[in-house]
């Protein structure tokens, strides 16, 4: 006999369990339904074991500055496998914790590939036996996909996914990595931290394109001074595979093709929707380059059926797709919510130094017409900064001349990606450079940074 469900989702990402909790607490009688672990594909692929990997290079690039703080350590070494271990045991232990909250908030768990086969009907498959799930909504959080340039596959040996590079037990002694957005950023300042020869390939003029100039250039400048090689306005034109490794034909605007030569590449070049199998086409939702196309409330043009997260389209984050399923349910609950203000994302690189951000930059502020008031503050003049050692970077806040309104805030340095999360509260509130400067922040503390740089608006600032 079938299951009548008030919402069914469709996918345990951080989008989908996320909304089933939310419908929950609303008390709405809730299903997620998920082919692999819970916690999709940020937390057991992406986000967070990641993270556990960069933390351990990190504590390795620490250990061997060590003498600058006055410590001795002896033979210094890592053990890749043991790294990859901590990464998964992290991944592991989250994925667990979703399975606890669905069952605290009385959420049914159905383990298996759900197709809709029609508007309130979704048929759920597992270790060959189907069932029928009912419900007055179903909700697709599927998440997104790896993709790979045109011709080229993903072979998972050579040609490696961000999946692949989380579990290799044994790292590379080079590495290509294309694309120099978020992904391939990190992984090449984790790779780099153990000695792996990385060169990232980035066809726009400069690393993390979405990002501030200004930052970007500081970042570009370090890894640069730690042996990265960085390829920008550069284009892939074929990747060739053998049993040793892996050659990448590149051409270099304004110069030359040649070939660059690795034991893999790293494909990084960002993530479509993961539309395929679900029944889409049967049941008539509209697909458009891989996304599902969604209102202003996230439904699609079928009725009954809603889309949320990666799967629907940019920006790709987990935090955008947790708030757009929590908004989706309360207002299928009948509720008022405050839609998504997508000016207002942040977004956060995790290398070091960190790179954060939220809102717009100096050059798009100017392009959209604003005459812009910039204030900057380096942490090489901030104490804590000093006293932790770790100097390089900056605070930097773009405010709207006219009427002080944040534009904004850009950060690259240690704990940058922790730090924005003030100034996404402070653009929030329409917050001027002003009430910032004047709010007393705490000695000493990194985000003294913040209250610096928006003196330095004003032409106040008291540290430089």
């Amino acid at each position: 006999m079938a299951q009548t469900f008030d919402v069914a989702v469709i996918g345990g990402g951080p989008g989908g369990y996320v909304a089933a909790i939310r419908a929950s607490q609303l008390g709405m009688r809730c299903v997620v339904i998920e082919k692999e672990k819970l916690g999709g594909l940020c937390l057991n692929w992406g986000c967070i074991p990641s993270k556990a990997l960069l933390r351990s290079a990190e504590v390795y690039h620490i250990i061997q500055n060590a003498s600058e703080f006055g410590i001795s350590v002896g033979s210094l070494k890592f053990d890749s496998k043991k790294i990859i271990k901590r990464s998964r045991d992290a991944a592991d232990k989250l994925s667990k914790g979703v399975q606890f909250l669905l069952r605290k908030n009385k959420i049914e768990h159905i383990s298996g590939t759900g197709v809709i086969a029609k508007p309130g009907v979704i048929k759920v498959s597992a270790n060959g036996k189907t069932q029928e799930v009912k419900a007055r909504n179903i909700v697709i959080a599927t998440g997104g996909f790896t993709r790979s340039l045109p011709g080229v596959e993903i072979d998972k040996k050579k040609v490696i996914s961000s999946r692949e590079a989380l579990i290799l037990d044994k790292l590379p002694k080079s590495v290509i990595i294309i694309g120099g957005g978020p992904i391939g950023i990190e992984f090449a300042y984790f790779y780099n931290a153990f000695d792996v020869k990385c060169t990232i390939v980035e066809m726009m003029p400069d690393i993390l394109p979405l990002e501030d100039i200004e930052l970007t250039k500081i970042l570009t400048k370090n890894f640069k001074k730690n042996g990265i090689d960085i390829l920008t306005e550069t284009k892939v034109e074929s990747i060739k595979t053998n049993t040793k490794g892996v050659t990448v034909k590149v051409s270099v605007k304004g110069g030359a093709a040649k070939n660059l030569k690795g034991d893999v590449a790293l494909m990084a070049v960002g993530f479509g929707g993961l539309v395929e199998g679900l029944g889409l086409e049967k049941s008539g939702v509209k697909v458009e380059k891989s996304f599902i196309k969604v209102d202003e409330n996230y439904k699609t043009n079928i009725d009954g059926v809603y889309a949320i997260g990666d799967v629907i389209g940019p920006p790709l984050l987990a935090h955008v797709a947790s708030a757009e399923g929590i908004y989706l349910v309360e207002k299928l609950a009948g509720q008022n919510p405050t839609p998504i203000d997508y000016n207002n994302i942040p977004g956060c690189t995790y290398c070091q130094p960190q790179v954060a951000s939220v809102g717009m930059t100096e050059q798009k502020a100017i392009d959209a017409g604003h005459k812009v008031k910039v204030g900057r503050f380096p942490f090489l003049a901030n104490g804590k900064a000093i006293a932790i050692g770790e100097t390089e970077g900056l605070v930097k806040l773009v405010f709207d001349e006219k009427y002080g309104e944040l534009l904004g805030a850009h950060i690259i340095g240690i704990e940058a990606t922790d730090m924005i999360a003030e100034l996404s509260v402070a653009k929030a509130l329409e917050t001027t450079p002003g009430e910032i400067f004047k709010t007393i922040h705490a000695h000493p503390t990194l985000s003294e940074a913040v209250m610096e740089a928006a003196a330095d608006a004003l032409g106040e600032a008291i540290h430089i």
